[in-house]
C-alpha cells in the first residue's frame, strides 16, 4: 500500500502485462476446479461425485476432460485480469490524487540512524493507497467494466465446460450462439454476473488491503539497515509475497461465501437461457424446485478455486509491478522491461 501520491514508474502497460500473465497462469493451473464447479451447478444434483463419474465415462477420459475449456478460460481470465488490474490501478491513482475523501492518509516515515523500523513504510503492497470506501468503489467499478468487456468469452467458457453443449471449437460455439440466440446470447447472465462480481471485487479489494495492513503489523519485519531494506524501506520480496498470498486466500474465501448465490444463478442462466430467463425468475425457480441448497451449489469448489486463483494472481501481479517499479527507479523509464 503505497502513499496516495503518484509513484514513479507506474505505467498502464506494466499493469496490463502483469495482469495478463498472472491471469493466464492461474486459469491454466486451476481449470479442473472451475470445470467441476460448472458441472455441479448445472446438474441440480449437488454432487461432485456424480460430476467426476460423468467425466470418467466420457470418451476423452478423466484428465483430458478436466482441462476442457482451458483456452476460453485462459483468454477470459488472462485478458479479464489485464483489463481489471489496469482499470483498477487507473481508478486508484486518480482517486488518490484528485479525490481526497477517497484517499488514505499518507504514512509517516520514521527512520533514524540508517535503521528502518517495521512501521516505517513496511508494507507488502506496491499499489496506491485508498480509504476503505475508496477500495470498495474502485474494485466494484473496475470489475464491472472488465466483466462487461469479457462477457462473450465468459459465456463461451461456461458452455464449453458444460456437458449440455458439444462444442468442438470456439468458432463453432460462437456461430451456434449467434445463430440461435443472436448478440443477446453472448451477454446471457450479465445481470447476475455484475451483481455477483461488483460486490465481490469491491469487498475483495477492501478485505485484501485491510488484511495486508493487519498482517504487516502483526508480523513486523525485523529491523534492517536502510541498505538491506532498500532506499524506500520497503518490505523484503519474500515477506511481501507471503503476506499478499495469505491476504488473497482469506479475502477470496470470505467473498466467495457472500457471492456464491449469484454465481449459481448466473451459471443456470448461461447454460439454459430458455429455462432460466433472468436473475429474478431463475432465483425463484431454483428455490422453489431445489431449495436454498441450490444457491450454494459449487461453493466448496468455487471457494477453493477463487482462493488459489486470487492469491496467485494478486501475488504475482504485485511482484511484477514491484520489480518493474524498482527497475524504473534504478535505470529510468525508457529501459524498464517486465
Amino acid at each position: 500500500m503505497s502513499d496516495g501520491s503518484r509513484k514513479p514508474g507506474t505505467k498502464s502497460t506494466f499493469h496490463f502485462v502483469a495482469g495478463l500473465g498472472s491471469g493466464v497462469l492461474s486459469a491454466i493451473l486451476l481449470q479442473p476446479i472451475d470445470l467441476l464447479k460448472t458441472r455441479v451447478q448445472q446438474s441440480g444434483k449437488h454432487s461432485l461425485r456424480a460430476a467426476l463419474a460423468e467425466l470418467r465415462s466420457s470418451q476423452q477420459g478423466l484428465l483430458p476432460s478436466l482441462w476442457r475449456g482451458t483456452l476460453p478460460s485462459a483468454l477470459r481470465t488472462g485478458f479479464g485480469s489485464a483489463i481489471y488490474f489496469t482499470t483498477l490501478n487507473t481508478i486508484r491513482e486518480n482517486a488518490a490524487r484528485h479525490l481526497p475523501s477517497l484517499a488514505a492518509a499518507a504514512p509517516t516515515i520514521a527512520a533514524a540512524s540508517g535503521i528502518v523500523t517495521p512501521t516505517a513504510n513496511q508494507t507488502s503492497s506496491s499499489l496506491p493507497k485508498l480509504s476503505n470506501t475508496g477500495n470498495l468503489l474502485a474494485g466494484a467499478v473496475a470489475r464491472s467494466f472488465a466483466g462487461f468487456i469479457l462477457m462473450p468469452l465468459t459465456v463461451l467458457k461456461v458452455r464449453y465446460e458444460s456437458s449440455f453443449y458439444k462444442y468442438t471449437s470456439l468458432a463453432g460455439a460462437a456461430r451456434d450462439i449467434a445463430r440461435t440466440e443472436g448478440a443477446r446470447g453472448f451477454f446471457a447472465g450479465f445481470g447476475a454476473t455484475a451483481i455477483r462480481d461488483a460486490p465481490y471485487a469491491g469487498l475483495y479489494v477492501l478485505f485484501y488491503e485491510k488484511s495486508k495492513h493487519y498482517l504487516s503489523n502483526l508480523f513486523p519485519q525485523p529491523q534492517l539497515s536502510a541498505l538491506e531494506a532498500g532506499q524506500d524501506g520497503r518490505m523484503s520480496q519474500s515477506r511481501a509475497a507471503s503476506i499478499n498470498f495469505a491476504s488473497g486466500v482469506f479475502s477470496a474465501v470470505i467473498c466467495s461465501i457472500i457471492s456464491n448465490p449469484f454465481d449459481a444463478v448466473k451459471t443456470r442462466i448461461q447454460l439454459q437461457p430458455k429455462k432460466y430467463r433472468n436473475m429474478v425468475q431463475a432465483s425463484r425457480k431454483m428455490l422453489a424446485e431445489e431449495g436454498v441448497r441450490s444457491m450454494m451449489d459449487g461453493l466448496a469448489l468455487r471457494m477453493s478455486r477463487k482462493a488459489m486463483s486470487s492469491a496467485l494472481a494478486w501475488t504475482l501481479y504485485e511482484e511484477l509491478i514491484r520489480r518493474a517499479e524498482g527497475a524504473w527507479r534504478k535505470r529510468g523509464p525508457e529501459e524498464v522491461q517486465l
